[in-house]
């Protein structure tokens, strides 16, 4: 048994080495992550776990010295630079889970439900807008076509669940009637990806997973991503140009809320992807239909109210903690 005067926890379980490793009168036992639903569960059923950036090791480190009771752990191994472990004890780790360091590049989340498989093929359907990019586009069209604030303040009431969705679209779609439709294509080539978009397309993809974007926002900003990132489908809202200008107006079905959730049973059932395998994250109120629709939602950098609707979130690391969320 490694001893904790030689190293610290964290060190020895990231070091690879086998057996267990003393802390004061506990010890942690490594398993590997497939070996939790055979093998450890029964005795220690109660999970969580921690992903953190390489910058904040030592914060974690000190953290897990708060430990308290006989656990098993394990590393969590994906395709990106962030490290990710799991811990399963006998009870509930209030006391350790309560004094995680919140102001560190940090996520934990306690495991209450069978997570999706990684392996498996799965659906994972996403917001654009403050999701899949950095930017809400109808805000920057807006600036782009001068009417910026205007536009803006609906947009944020919109996302905190104050208006209805179509109203305020159309509100602020009427806003750049007469803009040159140039604007558009200008933008498609400076949408800046959210960090971590391109790393979970990479480790998904092989794995038979379905991606798909479902967007209150435009046609030509996810197309251009579902052809940049090979998507397999993508869902917005289309505009109407006359003229190389816009008239301030859409056509066709509204993507609004509900249309979002009806995505991930429309897609479930067209790609046969299993119970248990649907997955959806957002930032705001318009996706909680859509996360409550999947079998695992959840809240990216969100609002209060998708938050508390979401099975899961992820509120200080970027996309590349995804796939920490599903089963390895």
């Amino acid at each position: 048994m490694e001893s904790q005067k030689n190293s610290n926890a964290l060190t020895w379980l990231f070091s690879g080495e086998d057996g267990s490793f003393s802390h004061g009168d506990f010890s942690l036992t490594r398993y590997f992550e497939d070996e939790f639903l055979n093998n450890i569960q029964v005795k220690q059923p109660h999970r969580f776990r921690v992903v953190f950036d390489e910058v904040d090791f030592d914060a974690v480190s000190s953290w897990l010295n708060h430990l308290n009771q006989d656990c098993s752990v394990a590393v969590l191994m994906r395709h990106n630079e962030l490290k990710g472990f799991e811990i399963a004890s006998s009870s509930r780790l209030a006391q350790l889970i309560e004094c995680f360091p919140i102001d560190s590049n940090a996520e934990l989340f306690e495991v209450t439900q069978a997570l999706p498989s990684i392996f498996k093929p799965g659906l994972l359907v996403m917001d654009m807008d403050s999701t899949a990019i950095q930017i809400e586009c109808i805000d920057e069209l807006a600036a782009m076509a001068g009417v910026g604030e205007a536009v803006s303040e609906v947009t944020e009431r919109a996302m905190q669940g104050e208006l209805d969705f179509e109203e305020s679209l159309r509100l602020r779609v009427s806003k750049l009637a007469g803009a040159s439709d140039s604007i558009i294509n200008q933008l498609c080539q400076d949408l800046p990806l959210m960090p971590g978009l391109e790393s979970i397309v990479a480790e998904l993809k092989p794995n038979d997973w379905k991606l798909v974007l479902a967007s209150g926002g435009f046609t030509p900003f996810v197309g251009h991503l579902k052809d940049l990132l090979g998507l397999d489908a993508a869902y917005a809202n289309e505009l109407v140009i006359e003229d190389g200008k816009l008239t301030g107006e859409v056509t066709g079905e509204v993507v609004d809320a509900q249309y979002k959730a009806d995505v991930i049973d429309k897609s479930a059932v067209k790609w046969q992807i299993a119970a248990g395998q649907q997955v959806a994250i957002g930032d705001g109120a318009n996706d909680i239909p859509m996360v409550k629709a999947a079998d695992y939602g959840i809240a990216f950098h969100a609002k209060p109210k998708l938050l508390a609707a979401s099975n899961a979130s992820i509120q200080r690391l970027d996309l590349r903690c995804l796939v920490f969320h599903l089963q390895g």
